[in-house]
């Protein structure tokens, strides 16, 4: 199920839109200021922020991750309700806005429109690379391919971003779960990197599939 950060300094409604998304099955990432949000929005497939957060507020949490092209969904909870505010937002970057006091029922019905609209499509084909995401299955030339559940997530992660440049760290956070600035070793995902190559026979001199970015990290080769 996807995991929806809920952006919210307010514990009281944190505690009602955290109920209500619990109850339709999503796991639930809570953050409490902008910084948190920016840091954990590696981990999440949508998020739900309050505009009114202190320090760092809700329009630079949206400037930071558009900057960064981090096309996470964004579902605006705002007490400020003009038409300027709004408008601002969505020009910003936020994918859908709802005023305060709202609808719970709206509220998940929006989460779960900007879910359905952000889905990949069901299927990845890549030349003789097949993967099936319903199913979390991956094939090459027709034969099935024996990944872990951790290398899966890893060639999901990539091959859903062609082209696209993931750090180790932003890798560790996607994939592993960490949080940023982690004592994990970033070396793990050389060794996983390492791991899915062999299986999905990929040469890293002459890559058809995952491409080391010197310096940088790796991304999925795109192929035209």
């Amino acid at each position: 199920m996807e995991r929806i950060l809920v952006v919210e300094d307010d514990p009281q409604l944190a505690h009602l839109v955290t109920a209500a998304l619990q109850h339709e099955g999503y796991t639930i990432l809570l953050a409490i200021s902008g910084l948190d949000a920016v840091e954990m929005a590696p981990q999440a497939d949508l998020m739900v922020l309050d505009l009114g957060l202190p320090g760092l507020g809700g329009p630079e949490v949206i400037r930071e991750l558009r900057e960064a092209d981090w096309n996470l969904p964004i579902l605006v909870l705002s007490a400020q309700g003009t038409e300027e505010i709004r408008v601002r937002a969505l020009e910003l970057g936020a994918d859908d806005y709802l005023t305060k006091p709202m609808s719970v029922r709206e509220m998940v019905a929006r989460v779960r429109a900007l879910l359905r609209r952000s889905r990949p499509t069901q299927e990845i084909r890549i030349g003789d690379l097949r993967i099936l995401l319903k199913q979390r299955q991956a094939f090459r030339a027709q034969q099935p391919l024996d990944l872990s559940p951790t290398e899966l997530d890893l060639l999901l992660t990539l091959a859903q971003n062609p082209g696209e440049v993931w750090s180790r760290e932003r890798l560790l956070q996607r994939v592993w779960g960490a949080e940023r600035g982690s004592t994990v070793d970033e070396r793990v995902v050389d060794s996983y990197v390492a791991l899915l190559r062999r299986k999905l026979g990929d040469d890293p001199k002459t890559p058809r599939y995952i491409e080391t970015v010197f310096g940088q990290g790796y991304r999925f080769v795109q192929h035209t």
